[in-house]
């Protein structure tokens, strides 16, 4: 009996008031915030007589580890505001991860902040608000307002010590009996560790502060292409757009082989769809601004992007005129010194209706720009809503619902697979309509100008594949269906090369970074950095003269491959 009763002191003494609290607040977050990991985890080993040791051996894994974080974080008074908010977070995390299958790292939340109030109105629901109030604001209220204050007196450290200890004790006895799983499932499904909620969103919420906050400032602009030479001949002014598309899957296209024909009106014109295009990133945080960037992927730095001249700066510092005209979020910081225009909103676009804004309003008024840059080489970068998730119905007008039945809801659970495709389809096909009006409107200046089209997606999107939907997995295991984009051109006939000089590139596997590039290989600059013999434009001709004039190393020769 003493024994007993020395054991119960013990155990009053080492599981106050708030430790017990945040063990509830723990075992609340397993049942109501963790489906998704645990819906990857049962489809990886169903339950079973073989798998159910392993299975509670991971429940118990994942309720320790987020006990012991919840100690970390959890003190005193404090603990009242600072289990509500994680409590409310975790609700948030849970949703979105439950709905689309996404995870919410550092560069899902870069989106998150920096998606525009009518990207997050195509985002929420009733199920949305439901959940978050179920879930989220009553336990968050009842922590602030029906929780006794004796429940958040301050531990005295030996105790949290002590509690912290046991907790991180019981993770290493947990694992023991299953490490052979363990180390399997660590090594092979880094995926579903990455669902824990609310720790791998905590991890992901520190390492996106921590980039934003800490890192170190540059100041000033540093320069790019610093060497770069105009050697062309003004023969004609070169008038080049530039489409920069939004969430299109390469694998979509029928020009690429889709068994829908989504492309009826670019399969009429001569263009050169490239088959092996990757992305520079899986949101449009990352990739576009990385295209435009002579940093590569591997390179990327959203700081140090943002303190370079990026290919746009480069051109606009050698004569030629910039505009880019933007129907989705914004230029990510690609456009900050040359002129922009806002056509998100019926100020500017034409096409507009229901909320929505359509791309090719952006060609409205371009006629006057050519005419007042004419004696100008020309650059114009269309940014699309293109594919723009998950309401993909709203991303093109009824005369272009061709597929039927589609899902008219951003919910896409709740949607059959042939609605998911048929309401994506029917917007790929909507793309290819503005991207053949973006050819009409050149060839109105074919006979005066070096004209090009150029049309390259940001990245691509899931839409269901192994549980997963919308974009902005981490790059590293992220599915094909993210990276691999479309990216089409078309010439015209006063242009450096003709397309059958390019077609030898179609299968080539090229990506986001060689688009820098491109852009100075289109307008005759030549650098030091695209010494590339496998560059997208290589066949230029005023380039190749140079070549001959032994200014640039021949093929064959030592040559400094770019990015």
């Amino acid at each position: 009996m003493k024994l007993f009763a020395n054991l119960k002191r013990a155990l009053y003494v080492l599981f106050t008031p708030q430790i017990c609290l945040i063990w509830a607040v723990s075992l609340w977050l397993m049942l109501t915030s963790n489906h998704a990991l645990f819906s990857h985890i049962l489809n990886l080993y169903p339950w079973n007589a073989e798998n159910a040791g392993f299975i509670i051996s991971l429940s118990l894994f994942f309720t320790f580890s987020i006990t012991w974080w919840l100690m970390l974080l959890s003190h005193g008074k404090s603990a009242r505001w600072v289990l509500a908010v994680i409590v409310l977070s975790a609700a948030w995390a849970a949703f979105y991860m439950d709905e689309f299958g996404v995870i919410i790292d550092h560069v899902m939340l870069d989106n998150a902040v920096k998606t525009d109030a009518r990207e997050v109105m195509g985002l929420l629901s009733w199920g949305f608000f439901i959940k978050m109030l179920l879930l989220g604001v009553i336990p968050a209220l009842v922590l602030i307002k029906a929780v006794p204050a004796r429940f958040f007196v301050r531990d005295a450290l030996s105790i949290r010590l002590k509690q912290i200890g046991l907790l991180m004790l019981g993770m290493v006895l947990v694992v023991i009996p299953c490490s052979a799983d363990y180390a399997t499932f660590i090594r092979e499904h880094k995926l579903v560790r990455m669902y824990a909620n609310p720790t791998f969103f905590h991890y992901s919420l520190v390492k996106w502060a921590s980039k934003k906050v800490f890192t170190s400032s540059i100041t000033g602009l540093q320069k790019t292409a610093v060497d770069a030479v105009n050697v062309g001949e003004p023969r004609h002014h070169e008038l080049i757009i530039m489409v920069v598309g939004e969430t299109a899957r390469f694998d979509r296209f029928s020009l690429n082989g889709y068994h829908r024909l989504t492309n009826p009106r670019l399969s009429k014109e001569t263009v050169l769809s490239f088959k092996q295009v990757t992305s520079c990133g899986t949101s449009t945080a990352v990739s576009v601004p990385c295209m435009f960037s002579l940093l590569t992927r591997k390179q990327y730095d959203e700081e140090k992007a943002l303190h370079m001249e990026n290919a746009l700066d480069v051109l606009q510092a050698h004569g030629v005129s910039v505009l880019w005209r933007d129907n989705n979020s914004d230029s990510k910081g690609v456009a900050l010194r040359v002129p922009y225009e806002d056509f998100k909103s019926p100020i500017h676009n034409p096409v507009c209706n229901d909320n929505e804004c359509r791309d090719i309003g952006m060609l409205s008024g371009l006629d006057k720009f050519v005419a007042k840059n004419k004696d100008k080489d020309i650059l114009i970068v269309l940014h699309q809503m293109g594919n723009h998730g998950p309401e993909y119905y709203r991303r093109y007008p009824d005369e272009f619902k061709r597929f039927t039945p589609v899902c008219k809801t951003g919910r896409l659970s709740e949607c059959t697979q042939e609605e998911i495709d048929n309401s994506y389809d029917n917007a790929i096909l909507y793309t290819d309509y503005f991207l053949s009006e973006v050819i009409q409107f050149l060839k109105k200046y074919d006979a005066q100008r070096e004209t090009a089209m150029l049309y390259v997606s940001d990245h691509g999107e899931s839409l269901g594949e192994h549980g997963i939907y919308l974009h902005a997995a981490p790059y590293m295991i992220a599915p094909q269906q993210q990276t691999h984009v479309p990216a089409i051109l078309w010439l015209g006939q006063h242009f450096d090369y003709q397309l059958s000089q390019v077609t030898p590139y179609e299968n080539y596997p090229l990506s986001h970074d060689d688009v820098f590039c491109t852009l100075l290989t289109a307008y005759e600059l030549k650098s030091e950095v695209c010494h590339a013999e496998f560059s997208w434009l290589a066949q230029n001709r005023e380039l190749i003269e140079e070549q001959r004039k032994h200014l640039i190393p021949q093929p064959g020769q030592a040559a400094i491959p770019a990015n």
